[in-house]
């Protein structure tokens, strides 16, 4: 009898120990599980000073209008950069005819990223500045520097580009620099006459069957004190990447930049990638209801120069997209 309850009395401790040890184990797993869903994704940071060194380059090799000298170097010096950031190079070339008639030697330019990954997102602005300055005063038949209207968009593509260069994220980038968005007819109303890169493009991608998840275009994001509202046809055609990159900046602490009111459509490079190859494209682009044309002030003019170009807005779009493309 008692050897018996002695047997038991071990069987008891052993299935005790047995089931605390098991239980511990489990509660590690689960803590080791936990752990491991709160992990943070490592965002870089947008390095504004770094941007702004770029938008400031494009600046300094003059008017990037069609045709001229600068337009050739800024063009050379946009691919070199692209390949030093180990981007896979495509060059689109192509004339094309102005509305008045003359003929502009046009160069696409877009730089990808992990190219074998089948998840992408484009990333675009247009490089090209306006030909005449026709919202000016004086001096309106000479090219404008093009500070904020096309430098700057590079600028700050340039800087994330520079960015995947140090760490990649887990989606496929290109990032398209689209030539003669600003060379249409101001006066006409004829749509089809602006955008001509991005058109060109469209119909005939750098890559056969090329689609993204979506895009971003950045038009006119150095302005100071600048205020990005949600551009109509961005929501008509790709409202949840609106929603999405707006929910960024505001988590970002750009609620000063960032509005969530809806205003109306502008004919930008956006339009034609979401009619004719259909991606879906939103247009971060500044709106300022102060001017007749709603856009910034220096608009068009020969005050769109180095002096108006901001940090802090550069930032505020830039690291706005840079939390976008690395949260996927």
């Amino acid at each position: 009898m008692v050897q018996v309850g002695v047997i038991k009395n071990s069987l008891i401790i052993i299935f005790i120990f047995c089931f605390f040890s098991c239980k511990k184990e489990k509660k590690s797993e689960k803590t080791q599980v936990s752990n491991e869903e709160v992990i943070k994704i490592n965002v870089p940071n947008f390095n504004s000073d770094s941007a702004y060194f770029f938008v400031e380059k494009q600046v300094l090799f003059g008017s990037r209008s069609p045709n001229s000298d600068a337009h050739r170097k800024c063009g050379n010096y946009l691919i070199s950069l692209l390949e030093r950031y180990g981007a896979e190079t495509y060059i689109q070339e192509s004339v094309e005819t102005r509305y008045d008639g003359k003929k502009l030697m046009m160069k696409n330019i877009i730089g990808s990223f992990s190219t074998e990954k089948k998840e992408r997102i484009l990333l675009c602005a247009h490089w090209d500045s306006r030909f005449t300055a026709d919202h000016d005063t004086v001096r309106v038949k000479e090219p404008i520097s093009g500070a904020n209207d096309g430098a700057s968009g590079v600028g700050v593509l340039l800087e994330i580009a520079r960015q995947i260069s140090l760490k990649e994220p887990n989606i496929g980038i290109d990032i398209a620099f689209f030539d003669l968005e600003d060379q249409g007819d101001g006066g006409s109303g004829n749509a089809l006459s602006w955008c001509l890169g991005s058109q060109f493009w469209s119909k005939t991608p750098h890559k056969k069957d090329y689609y993204a998840n979506y895009g971003i275009l950045l038009d006119m994001v150095g302005g100071p004190n600048a205020v990005f509202t949600k551009e109509g046809y961005s929501v008509e055609y790709a409202k949840e990447v609106v929603d999405k990159c707006w929910n960024k900046a505001i988590e970002s602490g750009f609620s000063d930049y960032f509005s969530f009111e809806v205003t109306p459509g502008i004919i930008d490079d956006h339009v034609p990638i979401n009619e004719i190859i259909k991606i879906p494209t939103i247009d971060i682009i500044e709106y300022d209801p102060s001017t007749k044309s709603n856009f910034n002030k220096f608009w068009h003019t020969h005050g769109d120069g180095m002096n108006n170009i901001s940090k802090e807005t550069l930032n505020a779009v830039g690291q706005t997209v840079i939390e976008v493309i690395y949260s996927e």
